[in-house]
């Protein structure tokens, strides 16, 4: 009897805990509404100088929409640097409030190299008390590059590892050139994973299987990194050595005719749901669809339909 008369209790509380995660999941759609604006641009350069490490190029005509950041400090085989990091930090502030952003694609414009992760010959220079702070600003940015609203595509052309891959794991999508490299490596160096890779690249590709790729510092080409799932596409490497972004590109640009209020609530809703049971993540989903039936969007869609036209999305 006790038993029996606890039981709506317990089940209140789970009923309220999934409220409130759906309350939260609404908060933060409202806290993401984009502001208008748009991001700052950043023209290319024939000579490689610090604030050119990170490209910010914003493509224009059928591409409208696309905007590629392009790694380039290949004296440091685009290693995550104290500069970098706080580049990558700047231009993802930037973009996530660029209401006329709708895809992200993050590539190197470094032959042969992605990201070879953290800067160690910078790091071998840290007094120990900040080697601490400098990997939870790389979790912190990398985290951000997640937490992005909009669709984002890595494009792996070359080397990935460590932080590299966890910069990587962090986008929506992933597509990598055959010769690509990629694995998580750290324990080599006896330390572990630091910027979220423990966390998701079980959630990519298994827990068992991440567990031996960590444990083993085991590094992966393109062809076994689909085997596994690390990666959605696989392409041989052209001359250009591109292959990968040409991909990543094709794939933008399927994006860019859909509903961008869509696109980016259709993100939060995956997201949030893949972390909790299946109906709070249905919860999650009711709530997240509710945002896109008010919107303007939503009735140009119908009406276009109705015209046999394409429709003409300006994301409100």
């Amino acid at each position: 009897m006790a038993a029996a008369a606890a039981a709506p209790g317990a089940l209140g509380a789970l009923s309220a805990g999934r409220v409130r995660l759906v309350a939260a999941c609404c908060a933060r759609l409202g806290s993401a509404a984009w502001a208008r604006g748009t991001a700052p641009r950043r023209g290319y350069s024939s000579e490689v100088k610090t604030e050119d490490e990170l490209r910010v190029r914003h493509l224009e005509e059928e591409n409208r929409g696309i905007v590629v950041l392009g790694i380039n400090r290949a004296y440091g085989k685009n290693s995550l640097s104290k500069n970098l990091l706080k580049m990558l930090s700047k231009a993802v502030d930037a973009l996530k409030s660029d209401k006329k952003v709708r895809t992200i694609i993050i590539r190197s414009e470094v032959p042969g190299i992605f990201c070879a992760g953290a800067d160690l010959k910078e790091r071998a220079k840290m007094h120990s008390s900040e080697v601490g702070p400098f990997v939870s600003k790389i979790r912190a940015v990398i985290n951000d590059i997640a937490n992005l609203p909009v669709p984002t595509i890595a494009a792996i052309d070359g080397l990935a590892l460590g932080g590299g891959l966890e910069l990587a794991l962090a986008c929506d999508i992933r597509v990598a050139a055959s010769s690509a490299k990629m694995g998580l490596v750290e324990t080599k160096l006896a330390i572990i994973p630091g910027g979220g890779g423990t966390q998701r690249l079980p959630r990519a590709i298994g827990m068992s299987l991440a567990k031996e790729l960590i444990f083993s510092a085991r590094v992966l080409d393109g062809q076994e990194a689909k085997a596994v799932g690390l990666i959605s596409h696989v392409l041989e490497q052209n001359q250009e050595g591109d292959a990968a972004y040409r991909k990543a590109l094709d794939l933008a640009r399927e994006f860019l005719p859909q509903g961008p209020v869509a696109m980016r609530v259709a993100k939060l809703a995956i997201n949030q749901g893949m972390e909790v049971d299946l109906v709070t993540g249905l919860a999650i989903e009711e709530a997240c669809y509710a945002q896109t039936i008010s919107t303007k969007d939503r009735l140009e869609g119908l009406l276009a339909f109705k015209e046999k036209r394409p429709p003409r999305y300006k994301g409100e």
